[in-house]
């Protein structure tokens, strides 16, 4: 997979984005405001999410604008949503270079539109929560203050997200389940191989446990 992966980034040649988090965060803030103000009140996010009715019906640019859906309606944790959002995307556009984190983001985005179409269901939500756990993946001991008080390591915040995903996926309906699956499918790509050794370590590990 990483070869492919390898072959794709070299032939998007010029065609990226440098900075592609601040884009996508700054057009989130951009909704935000827009849905808040009177004249938009409500009616702008509605008119940007993904809705395949809708799209078949010629709103071709639900198809795309549902990734700058603001991840809550609250001014204070908007504020702090989209420092997060921002701070995991240049991390991981540095690490990986612009080229390969816009394919990782792109390949979100149609796992998320083929979803869309598939199940009727779709939401940037687990395309963002693929930024995080890409990020807890590469830097499992980076250490954030969680309530602003409480050091805690990247690894145990997103085994616990990864706790509730499950939970949420199976407690949802089905058409949560296959847009989350699909909204994945970077994390999968880009990880599968050590996500999967990773796996087989820990079955053995508690073989050896079990047996003893």
């Amino acid at each position: 997979m990483n070869r492919l992966i390898d072959t794709l980034e070299r032939k998007m040649g010029r065609f990226y984005i440098r900075g592609l988090m601040q884009y996508i965060c700054f057009g989130m803030l951009g909704v935000f405001i827009l849905d808040m103000l009177p004249i938009g009140y409500g009616r702008v996010m509605a008119f940007l999410s993904f809705d395949r009715a809708m799209i078949l019906r010629g709103q071709i640019w639900r198809l795309f604008t549902f990734i700058f859906l603001p991840p809550s309606s609250s001014i204070i944790f908007i504020i702090f949503a989209l420092y997060f959002y921002y701070f995991l995307g240049t991390t991981l556009e540095q690490r990986w270079g612009s080229r390969r984190f816009n394919l990782y983001y792109l390949f979100g985005i149609l796992g998320g539109i083929l979803g869309g179409f598939l199940f009727g269901y779709n939401t940037n939500t687990y395309l963002n929560m693929s930024l995080f756990l890409a990020f807890a993946l590469l830097y499992p001991d980076y250490q954030i203050l969680l309530f602003f008080i409480l050091p805690v390591k990247m690894k145990y915040i997103a085994l616990a997200d990864a706790a509730l995903m499950t939970y949420s996926f199976i407690m949802g309906t089905w058409p949560m389940r296959g847009c989350m699956i699909l909204s994945l499918l970077p994390l999968f790509l880009f990880f599968g191989d050590t996500m999967l050794s990773e796996g087989k370590r820990l079955v053995r590990l508690i073989r050896y446990k079990l047996g003893k």
